[in-house]
């Protein structure tokens, strides 16, 4: 039986052989996969130790300590702290803007545009690990203007303009009776912030419902789902 088995791998790597592949490729899947799953470990390690700690108090040998790998490990996949909370960044954040990015938004009205974006911050960010990085920018984008500056040029820079482009044609195309959404698309935003700095600061005082929050928010802005007359009104 022992011998069948490996007259079976063995026919298995002749094939692959034949194929035009060499032993180290048919050996690389397993390789890539240690080394996806120790980049990850580095990775989720990371967020750990910048969460707890801060970007400034982080040091790159108990990040090690905690993903269980020698510190010149992190050196193979990363070139610094800094290399290594921005690939944070794009591993955990980047999905969620280019689904925004690749969304139908023309096709659909305004508000389900809103509610999706909503809906979008309040399943797949807020109390996920995708919120401690929001949270580590905002509190660590003050004191490390390039962290500030890799967020804005990796998240904002390509969300902000879609958000506007659709808010403008809304307002072309009567959904809105006021430009002011499309003249500051922060303002659709603005409440998700406020959970998040609410959440870090307050939350064991006075828990937030962050759901109805932001369903609170479109109704203000939009004004009633189904109720006659609905819709930012223009000021006077």
């Amino acid at each position: 039986m022992v011998r069948s088995n490996d007259n079976s791998n063995g026919r298995s790597r002749g094939a692959a052989l034949r194929a035009g592949k060499s032993a180290a490729d048919v050996r690389a899947p397993d390789a890539r996969d240690r080394r996806n799953a120790r980049r990850e470990a580095i990775l989720a390690a990371a967020l750990e130790e910048f969460s707890a700690n801060g970007f400034a108090a982080a040091r790159l040998d108990d990040v090690a300590a905690r993903a269980g790998v020698a510190k010149g490990t992190i050196y193979l996949y990363f070139a610094d702290k800094e290399s290594l909370f921005q690939e944070l960044v794009r591993t955990m954040v980047s999905p969620i803007v280019g689904a925004i990015e690749s969304a139908p938004l023309a096709a659909l009205p305004i508000r389900a545009v809103v509610e999706m974006i909503v809906e979008t911050f309040v399943s797949k960010i807020f109390g996920t690990p995708r919120e401690d990085v929001l949270r580590l920018i905002l509190a660590e984008g003050p004191r490390f203007p390039k962290l500030a500056e890799f967020y804005h040029r990796e998240v904002i820079s390509h969300v902000m303009p879609v958000l506007r482009a659709r808010l403008v044609l809304a307002v072309e195309q009567g959904e809105l009776r006021s430009d002011a959404l499309a003249r500051f698309p922060q303002l659709l935003v603005a409440p998700a912030l406020m959970a998040i700095i609410w959440s870090g600061l307050f939350e064991r005082f006075e828990p937030l419902d962050v759901r109805e929050l932001m369903r609170a928010h479109i109704d203000v802005l939009f004004g009633e789902k189904g109720a006659p007359g609905s819709g930012p009104r223009r000021a006077t």
